[in-house]
Parts: structure tokens; C-alpha cells; sequence
């Protein structure tokens, strides 16, 4: 059984001293959304939540970011302002994330080793 193959889109942004990443569910809307901000970001934005990669670019582990991060790179702490700056000056990465085969569980059953 196959799992786990999806896209996944990432807003981008490089500041100053850290990189930001805002995670996006419809890369459509977000398109759609540079040319007309009327569009709610709730149809398109994963979780409101900024990411940090420890300067380790668009590939780099994410957390999410602390106010004082935030408020250093961006002026202000509110996230939904944060979000839409981002969103606005930030670049789009699509990643896709292979299929997984195999089983779920080896210790079910026969599959596992009976001791």
C-alpha cells in the first residue's frame, strides 16, 4: 500500500538574521491572492503559525518562531501581520514528498518474529 506521497508549499522569506517559512494549502488562492488580497487567508494558509529554519534556508529544520525573533526582523509580534509580509515579499517552494511503501506495524502477525 502506497502513503505519504503529497505537495507541499512553502512561503520563503530571507531576513536579516533567520529565515521564515509560512506553510500554504492552495497554491492557487495564494496566486490568486498576490493580485487580490480580498481573498481571506484562511482559504489558502495551512496554520497561522511562523516558522523559523535556523538559517538553514527553505530545507532546514522548521520551529516555530519566538515573538522576540519576530519582533527584531518584522517590528511587531502579531503573526498576521507577520504572515502577510511574508506572503507578499516572500518566494513559493513546492516540495514533493515521495510515496512510502511497506507495512504500517511489523509486529503484527506473522510479519513480526515470534519469540
Amino acid at each position: 500500500m502506497a502513503r505519504g506521497e503529497t505537495t507541499q508549499t512553502k512561503i520563503h522569506y530571507k531576513g536579516t538574521d533567520e529565515d521564515f517559512i509560512v506553510f500554504v494549502d492552495d497554491p492557487e488562492d495564494y496566486k490568486k491572492w498576490k493580485s487580490d488580497t480580498s481573498i481571506p487567508l484562511s482559504h489558502f494558509v495551512s496554520t497561522f503559525t511562523v516558522f523559523t529554519t535556523q538559517r538553514h534556508g527553505v530545507q532546514g529544520p522548521v520551529n516555530a518562531a519566538p515573538n522576540s525573533t519576530l519582533e527584531n526582523e518584522f517590528g511587531t509580534h502579531s503573526e498576521d501581520e507577520v504572515i502577510k509580509v511574508i506572503l507578499e515579499k516572500g518566494t513559493m517552494q513546492e516540495v514533493e514528498a515521495p510515496e512510502r511503501l511497506g507495512f504500517r506495524n511489523e509486529s503484527q502477525g506473522p510479519r513480526g518474529g515470534h519469540y
